[in-house]
């Protein structure tokens, strides 16, 4: 686990398996990133977990949100949160305004965006004027007088009989008391300007809604016109739980989540390193691209591909893989797959075969495989690496 301040960057904590699918997580207005805690342990086993603060929240500093700034501007430094961190296109799960930014990231940056996960949030958080109302009563009283009533509007009767619960509460609690008025009062008037109602259709990552059905803040009506308005999403209602229903309900919550992201299934791990590898050897574009194609249609053959292919036979120890991609040449070369010889030219320079070697080993095929078995994947070859710039 890794947790980092850097000028200009969003403070952010990192957990999680290197070549794990990146997963950011946003927080909800007045918490800080401790209220995924919950969550964090089992999506970091498949995933790498990036948890991030608000500004004026937990680490993250109040200025990096001027007053008057809209959803864009948080957004923007969600982005560069990302960007700093070499991740190109993520997983996403936000809590109300958390999940308001990856709403907004996925209507605006759909490359970014591979999955959404919308939890007690909504299209429109009420009325823009209650919000204003809101950041200039922070701004002259501080967070304090909201803190004494957050637990009314975060966690259903009953919550704090369980002392863990409880404790976790005190710390969220602590954690909006704490909050900058300043930033605090800047993400109200991002909520005061958020309307996404007439985008929804714009979402194309496959979503998942999450509400909480005693949640005063933004009801089950607001989490239905989401699942309704996003094409292809699913509804889970949490029974019991109010604004916070994954940390007043974490079991509930994180087996919804487990099982969008994929990671809830014997095969989690598998696909995760499996899509680890596959972008190291056949790069972020092409991966990207595939996954953008797949339909209902296709859409099984990709996990088929990445689970045995990349997360069986390429992971393996065995062979590294400058080999399989010697390998692999020679068999598509041989079965006249010109297409996938032409992505495993690419995938070989990668390895770090050079232009020479990659000749090796198709005039070894000439010999093995059959003379026209090879020109054919000479002339392929070299179309690629001209086109590479190698030759």
């Amino acid at each position: 686990m890794t947790s980092a301040s850097v000028p200009g960057v969003l403070h952010h904590r990192i957990e999680g398996p290197a070549w794990g699918e990146p997963l950011l997580l946003g927080p909800s207005l007045g918490t800080s990133l401790a209220v995924w805690e919950p969550q964090v342990g089992a999506l970091a086993r498949t995933h790498r977990v990036v948890r991030w603060d608000l500004p004026g929240h937990g680490g993250s500093p109040a200025a990096l949100l001027p007053a008057g700034s809209s959803i864009a501007e948080l957004g923007r430094l969600v982005l560069d949160l990302a960007d700093s961190l070499g991740i190109g296109r993520f997983a996403y799960a936000g809590i109300s305004l958390g999940g308001a930014v990856g709403a907004w990231l996925a209507v605006h940056h759909p490359d970014r965006v591979g999955s959404l996960a919308l939890v007690c949030s909504s299209a429109r958080f009420g009325d823009p004027d209650a919000w204003r109302r809101r950041a200039a009563a922070v701004r002259a009283e501080g967070t304090g007088p909201l803190a004494d009533a957050a637990a009314a509007r975060w966690f259903a009767p009953g919550f704090a009989a369980d002392p863990a619960a409880a404790a976790l509460a005190e710390e969220l609690t602590g954690d909006l008391r704490a909050a900058d008025p300043e930033g605090y009062a800047a993400c109200c008037e991002v909520l005061a300007g958020y309307d996404l109602r007439d985008r929804l259709g714009r979402i194309t990552a496959p979503t998942l809604v999450i509400a909480g059905r005693d949640d005063p803040a933004t009801p089950p009506a607001h989490a239905r016109e989401l699942a309704d308005g996003i094409p292809g999403a699913t509804l889970v209602e949490v029974a019991g739980a109010a604004h916070l229903a994954g940390v007043q309900r974490p079991e509930a919550v994180t087996t919804a989540l487990l099982g969008h992201l994929g990671a809830g299934s014997a095969d989690g791990p598998r696909h995760a390193a499996g899509t680890a590898v596959r972008r190291a050897v056949l790069g972020d574009a092409h991966v990207d691209a595939a996954i953008a194609g797949a339909d209902e249609f296709t859409a099984p053959f990709q996990d088929l591909i990445t689970r045995y292919a990349w997360g069986e036979i390429w992971t393996r120890p065995g062979l590294d893989r400058r080999t399989r991609s010697c390998i692999t040449l020679t068999a598509l070369a041989a079965r006249g797959h010109h297409e996938e010889l032409a992505m495993h030219v690419r995938a070989a320079l990668r390895n770090g075969l050079t232009p020479q070697e990659i000749g090796e080993v198709l005039l070894q095929t000439a010999i093995y495989c059959g003379v026209p078995a090879a020109n054919s994947a000479f002339a392929v070859a070299d179309r690629v690496l001209r086109e590479e710039g190698r030759i």
